[in-house]
């Protein structure tokens, strides 16, 4: 049953993997109705294949990356379809897209240099912060307007995810998956002192 569970998980996030591209090309075909719905199966599923992993505890580094990069490709083509589909958005909400966008590259750029590889702490602030991202990423394209107070949020959860990993990527000498959170590294450094 634990190596179904292990194979399921990790088939799920390849399907991520596999259907970011296919979000691109969907968006270039302009075909904005089948993007937006494969784009909901691709956030259902991540929130499928992380609740699977920890429940049949089939967790693992190699999953832990792939869902980090599944993640990541699936936001990068939800941005791309707003571009194409939204730009309107894009013009009215540029200071935080681009306060938002350099915080990522600070965090991956300090990740790359710190451990040599993308980081992928799966901190509780980071999955908070996914959840609104992905229901603003999805609302975008299902309601007539776009939820601006839904964006604000999300990108102020974003935001504050982003310098926690940062701070966690000065913190931590090693590379290390699945943190909880500065809290609790900083509460781990002092009892191990």
């Amino acid at each position: 049953m634990r190596k179904r569970a292990y194979y399921t998980v990790n088939g799920i996030t390849f399907y991520r993997l596999i259907a970011a591209p296919v979000l691109i090309l969907l968006i270039f075909l302009d075909q904005p109705d089948i993007f937006k719905w494969l784009l909901a199966v691709s956030f259902f599923t991540d929130a499928i294949d992380g609740y699977l992993a920890r429940r049949y505890k089939v967790t693992s580094v190699m999953g832990s990356r792939l869902d980090s990069v599944a993640d990541d490709l699936t936001i990068v083509a939800a941005l791309v379809g707003i571009f194409v589909f939204i730009p309107g958005f894009i013009k009215q909400e540029m200071a935080f897209i681009i306060l938002l966008l350099i915080l990522y590259l600070l965090q991956t750029i300090l990740a790359l240099i710190r451990y040599h590889k993308l980081s992928s702490f799966h901190t509780y602030t980071a999955k908070f912060a996914a959840v609104l991202q992905g229901i603003f990423l999805l609302l975008i394209f299902f309601l007539d307007k776009p939820p601006h107070v839904l964006f604000y949020i999300a990108a102020i959860f974003t935001a504050i995810d982003l310098i926690e990993e940062i701070i966690l990527i000065l913190l931590l000498p090693k590379w290390k998956n699945d943190v909880r959170g500065v809290y609790w590294e900083m509460k781990k450094k002092q009892q191990g002192r």
